[in-house]
């Protein structure tokens, strides 16, 4: 799957996994090495993130049951706790910079789509 702003129309990934039972939310990225360029973690639901048995920082979204944007976290550090953002039902963690890159801001809307 694909994740694209269609508020700016930029790609976000365009390898999305989903991560949407308890075992593989659980999981998360925990003990992965890297997230490649290109490629996120969609995971539903879900209110918050930790990076613990991370190595490496990630950019975090926070999305309401719209897939509208309530929430960025950017090059969120290992082992530290994101932050709450009310409304938030789930979460698209992916690589550091992305946001930036793809000038996304909270307000946006976002859509997966098959590849």
């Amino acid at each position: 799957m694909r994740l694209v702003n269609d508020s700016n129309g930029e790609e976000l990934s365009s390898t999305m996994k989903i991560a949407a039972t308890f075992f593989t939310r659980l999981k998360g990225l925990m003990f992965s090495k890297e997230l490649p360029a290109g490629h996120g973690l969609y995971i539903k639901p879900c209110r918050s993130i930790h990076t613990y048995f991370m190595n490496y920082p990630i950019d975090v979204i926070y999305l309401n049951e719209k897939y509208e944007i309530v929430g960025l976290d950017e090059a969120v550090q290992p082992r530290t706790i994101g932050k709450y953002h009310k409304g938030a039902k789930s979460v698209i963690e992916l690589p550091e910079g992305t946001i930036q890159r793809t000038k996304t801001e909270v307000g946006h809307a976002l859509q997966l789509k098959n590849s």
